[in-house]
């Protein structure tokens, strides 16, 4: 492939390029975040992104099949043979039609990209695929991260399948078990740190420059090339048509990054018309994004209030202030993406918005009830579209894709809670409210006994008893839907 590629110095009073074949997090000159940028050249370009479709019939050959690398003309770093896939990507685009009608959407409006269906359960595969190809041009052995859960899944999936040494730095009591599971099962080196996620950040940063580690966190730029593709397979499962809204919860904000960059380049490189808008849902536990743009931190053309950041972050400090969330996966105090965040808000018109942990349980629940299980960081995308339907933000009628980012079983912690009210997590579980739990299933004691079960189920009647269940009638007319 002619394309050239090469790593780019975000701030535009510096502007400084790199070669690919550099491990690189920040810029050598400005100390800034780097993209990875193309010369594209359009003769090996598709000529429209319909042309993608046509490698679904060629799903023998890895690149074809990956979800990620079926676009790789949009992402061309890498030879093909560079490339390290294990089928990422293979997620789909739900139409929830009875969870967008019990929200008062119109039928056929909200749809959920549910991310949950990849290798290690969660988004994180569609960057750690086209990071871990970066290693491999630059002959890393050793690949490390800080993360509060699904960024050591999957980098341990991906180095135990690929012979490189994984290493995971998570903080105390700062992440979720089926999580950590994973990292353990799949044989890397995990160290737990006497700290939060932005400690453990700036550490494994410090080691992997001592050791020459290679760091999978999405400081990397690679990282965000592959978590691009989420936009293009939205934009595929509804037949190349641009949704009104992207819903994506906050963490370290590289999701909202990549797809920004994504939209940036569709729209130079004419392949799209328009472009979404854009809503960050942050936790209000862990609200940096939300509460700097309030202020009125921007983009400004790549040279945002850097005064006003550091005032925010000192204050912090002082006031020994920490991220905490029941949604794990976004507990973070210190997104290190933030300016690529405000990059992206500026180019997809975006809001953000902060909601609480009983309202991330509540949601988490409602999409479980109309049949996708998710972690409680992806809840934060419809609890956020319900607070911005109810501001008059997003409105009925508008075309919403909400990105779930993990599966229901990566915190079965979190819906265990919820439902029977068990916590194994004190630190990171909100007390009972009574204003929360309307959902809630627990299951029901019953004596080993026919007549008991039978009154219990009360099926003699011709019903369920409802009054545990939380049950919630829906009923809607499903209409015809074209994929």
């Amino acid at each position: 492939m002619k394309t050239i590629a090469f790593q780019k110095c975000i701030n535009p009073d510096c502007g400084a390029t790199y070669d690919v074949s550099q491990t690189l997090t920040s810029c050598q000159k400005c100390g800034e975040l780097l993209d990875v940028d193309y010369e594209w050249s359009r003769g090996h370009l598709p000529g429209t992104l319909r042309d993608f479709q046509q490698r679904w019939q060629n799903r023998r050959f890895p690149l074809d099949y990956s979800g990620v690398w079926r676009f790789r003309e949009l992402l061309p770093f890498a030879a093909d043979a560079m490339v390290c896939t294990i089928g990422e990507g293979q997620t789909f685009l739900q139409n929830a039609v009875c969870l967008g009608h019990h929200l008062g959407m119109w039928p056929g409006q909200l749809w959920l990209q549910y991310e949950g269906m990849n290798p290690s359960g969660s988004f994180k595969d569609n960057g750690m695929t086209a990071a871990f190809t970066h290693a491999r041009i630059v002959g890393a052995q050793r690949v490390a991260c800080a993360s509060t859960g699904n960024t050591s899944a999957s980098l341990a999936l991906y180095a135990a399948m690929n012979g490189f040494q994984g290493i995971v730095f998570i903080g105390s009591g700062k992440i979720a078990f089926g999580k950590l599971s994973q990292a353990l099962d799949y044989g890397a080196r995990t160290l737990q740190i006497d700290g939060d996620f932005d400690a453990c950040l700036a550490r494994v940063r410090q080691v992997s420059g001592q050791l020459g580690l290679y760091l999978m966190n999405s400081v990397n730029p690679f990282r965000l090339e592959g978590q691009k593709t989420i936009m293009y397979r939205i934009l595929e499962s509804l037949n190349w048509e641009t949704p009104d809204w992207i819903i994506v919860p906050g963490g370290n904000l590289g999701n909202c990054s990549a797809f920004g960059k994504a939209f940036s380049e569709l729209l130079k490189l004419g392949l799209v018309k328009r472009v979404p808008r854009l809503a960050v849902i942050n936790a209000d536990g862990a609200n940096t994004l939300y509460t700097l743009v309030n202020k009125g931190l921007k983009w400004n053309g790549g040279r945002p209030d850097k005064g006003m950041i550091s005032a925010f972050y000192k204050e912090m400090a002082q006031k020994d202030i920490h991220p905490h969330t029941v949604a794990s996966a976004i507990e973070i105090g210190h997104p290190v993406n933030l300016e690529k965040a405000l990059r992206a808000l500026n180019i997809m018109d975006g809001v953000v918005a902060q909601v609480s942990d009983e309202a991330i349980l509540e949601a988490k629940a409602l999409i479980g009830r109309f049949g996708l299980g998710c972690e409680p960081a992806s809840a934060a995308t419809i609890a956020g579209l319900q607070q911005l339907m109810e501001r008059q933000i997003i409105s009925r009628h508008e075309r919403v894709a909400c990105v779930l980012t993990g599966h229901g079983l990566k915190d079965p912690d979190a819906t265990v809670y919820y439902h029977t009210g068990i916590n194994t997590k004190k630190a990171q579980l909100p007390p009972a409210q009574p204003t929360w739990g309307h959902l809630s299933n627990q299951p029901v004691k019953v004596a080993d006994d026919l007549d008991a079960i039978v009154q219990a189920l009360g099926l003699e009647s011709g019903t369920l008893d409802e009054s545990h269940a939380g049950y919630v009638e829906t009923k809607v007319d499903l209409p015809l839907v074209e994929y």
